[in-house]
């Protein structure tokens, strides 16, 4: 039926506006009604939600199935879908650091994720559509952002050193702190609020930033990685959201646990070097059926994860539990931070 729909047409413009209607639909359930009041996220509501995002990613891909000419597109979206998803995992550890580096009561952090994911749908889209552009014009594009995923994938996959994060050295937040009036609380989780025709901005606002100005950097390795499966903006774009739309649960789901996955980051390395490595080949007419490259993208993942059960990491750490929440009374008059010794 769904064939017949389409058929003598572009499928595009028919999903773009289901994909449209499953995102907007979900993003007003989420903050509206479900989550509408700041609370702790459980494991069981955690895995329930990552459940369902991949649930109807798959019946997504699915529908481009059936409606598509191509058989190989639904594994296109599959391969970027799941390329992301994997490189989503150094994003929620950055999370994780902010979070804690701010000391933000765990009741926030769904609100925090929201709006940070929110912003990045739109960024990563104007990403997406700009690579997209540049490529039209300039084809050898393509070759550097090959070259490109290699050096990434070879540096990260030797490189042994913690991430850090130097929150004081991001300009966004130096601005921030410069020009606005930052206080110290987060008064019941308001990002900025207005007293005595005065406005002022809480921590939460400079964490949204932080994670905001961070998710840009790292969609410098997902948009190529993207562009190196796939020229088709759609599948590139869906595919990509979708993974974003499923980060949040996944945080809740992996925050305390991903310490046990010590190689998926050599396991992401090699991905990266992959696919890299697939975009240079394009230069020699040499090209890789859409199918096998997603049973090479999936194997690695597995792999890795399957090993880092089996073997163990020569040095474990203490699982690190999650910040418990302290709700703390609101003063009438706000207190600001001082801007030279952070918030």
């Amino acid at each position: 039926m769904l064939a017949r729909i389409f058929e003598g047409s572009s499928y595009e413009p028919y999903l773009y506006g289901l994909f449209g209607v499953i995102v907007v639909t979900f993003l007003v359930i989420d903050l509206g009604i479900l989550n509408k009041d700041a609370k702790v996220i459980s494991q069981k509501s955690a895995l329930l939600q990552s459940i369902f995002w991949v649930t109807i990613s798959l019946i997504f891909a699915g529908i481009i199935y059936v409606v598509s000419d191509n058989e190989g597109d639904a594994f296109i979206f599959l391969s970027a879908y799941l390329a992301e998803k994997a490189l989503s995992v150094d994003n929620i550890f950055v999370i994780i650091l902010i979070l804690r580096y701010f000391k933000v009561e765990e009741s926030y952090y769904h609100k925090v994720l929201f709006w940070g994911i929110l912003g990045a749908l739109v960024f990563r889209g104007a990403f997406i559509f700009l690579g997209d552009l540049l490529i039209e014009q300039y084809h050898w594009i393509l070759y550097i952002f090959g070259a490109f995923l290699i050096y990434s994938g070879v540096k990260i996959y030797f490189d042994e050193d913690d991430i850090e994060i130097e929150p004081e050295k991001n300009p966004f937040i130096r601005f921030a702190r410069k020009f606005l009036k930052i206080t110290k609380s987060n008064y019941g989780g308001k990002f900025f609020f207005k007293r005595g025709g005065i406005l002022y901005f809480t921590p939460l606002f400079l964490v949204v930033m932080l994670i905001e100005s961070t998710d840009l950097i790292f969609a410098v390795d997902s948009i190529p990685v993207a562009f190196g499966i796939t020229r088709n903006e759609f599948l590139i774009y869906t595919s990509n959201i979708f993974a974003v739309m499923g980060l949040r649960a996944m945080f809740f789901l992996l925050a305390n646990v991903m310490h046990k996955f010590h190689l998926l980051q050599k396991g992401l390395s090699l991905v990266l070097i992959f696919i890299g490595v697939k975009m240079l080949l394009e230069y020699f007419d040499i090209e890789i059926a859409p199918v096998y490259s997603f049973i090479a993208v999936i194997f690695v993942l597995v792999a890795s994860i399957l090993l880092s059960l089996v073997i163990k990491a020569p040095e474990e750490e203490p699982e690190a539990e999650l910040p418990a929440s302290e709700e703390k009374p609101v003063s009438q008059k706000p207190e600001l931070a001082e801007h030279k010794s952070g918030v």
